[in-house]
């Protein structure tokens, strides 16, 4: 069973507060996704805010719902139709912009990237901790009622239309040994990976294939995402937990369902591993591997 979903905890310093802003006249905005039980107040503000100091771009934590409940109990796929609305309304963000996700907010960014009819360009997207390929464990929340009802329902029985319909993780809980059930019933991986053979849409990797950098970080001593190499989209096979395949090892790779392997021969995918639990990442990883991507600026 997976662990906790953890709120994000940065190791920020002094030196960031006062770190002195880019004037934002020609920056590209960005914005931000939270992941599971999280909301865009508090530490992801914070970190929202850290991003904008040490780049210099204009950011927002885009909210989806009430935040924290509905990052539980909303269908992820009313959760990027929800985004994608939104980010057409924000006219700051009509010449293109970059996004940050964390965890589960990045089958949100993926949603808005791959499903959003008539929305701007995303140019770089950031992952953090993402479930890129699935998790093979039900995700357990910290505590309280809203997470004993959701852990609850997810271990009756993850492929029933209800708990699809009704709890967000479920979405992309994929189980090795179960892929019939799987591609049958989840009711949002499978299409955000193109992975039914009869359904694969050609728009989806069009428009992931215009990113022009996308950044995959995953954690060294995640305990959170089961198997941690998800967040490079890398999994288990088919059959079972038996063996665990790499990026380039995977049907979604070789076959480039969504067009990662496209992007990766030209150089525009970056595989970071930091150290640290899901979502712990130190401030000087920030600097290193997120920021450079929040700095350009408009053509």
């Amino acid at each position: 069973m997976a662990k906790t979903f953890q709120r994000p905890l940065l190791l920020l310093t002094i030196a960031a507060v006062l770190f002195s802003t880019v004037p934002f006249s020609n920056a590209v905005p960005f914005i931000v996704f939270h992941g599971i039980g999280d909301q865009c107040s508090g530490g992801v503000s914070n970190f929202t805010q850290l991003l904008s100091n040490l780049s210099g771009s204009p950011g927002s934590c885009l909210e989806i719902g009430n935040g924290e409940t509905a990052s539980w109990f909303m269908p992820l796929t009313q959760q990027a139709s929800e985004a994608c609305e939104k980010v057409k309304q924000m006219k700051e963000l009509s010449q293109g912009y970059n996004i940050v996700a964390q965890s589960q907010g990045n089958m949100v960014a993926r949603g808005l990237i791959e499903f959003c009819d008539d929305a701007p360009p995303v140019i770089n997207y950031v992952s953090l901790g993402g479930p890129h390929a699935g998790i093979a464990a039900v995700p357990k929340c910290k505590s309280g009622p809203t997470c004993d009802i959701a852990e609850a329902i997810l271990k009756s029985e993850i492929y029933n239309d209800f708990v699809q319909d009704h709890i967000a993780p479920s979405g992309y809980v994929k189980i090795p040994g179960e892929m019939t059930k799987y591609l049958e019933h989840s009711k949002y991986l499978p299409k955000l990976n193109n992975e039914r053979p009869d359904g694969r849409n050609s728009t989806f990797k069009d428009r992931f294939t215009s990113l022009h950098n996308l950044v995959l970080v995953m954690f060294q001593n995640d305990t959170t995402l089961i198997p941690k190499e998800t967040s490079w989209f890398g999994y288990y096979t088919d059959e079972g937990f038996d063996t665990l395949l790499s990026t380039q090892q995977t049907k979604l790779y070789r076959e480039d369902w969504i067009g990662l392997k496209a992007l990766d021969d030209v150089g525009k995918v970056k595989f970071v591993s930091v150290s640290g639990d899901h979502l712990m990442i130190a401030y000087a990883d920030v600097v290193k591997y997120v920021v450079p991507y929040l700095m350009q600026t408009a053509m």
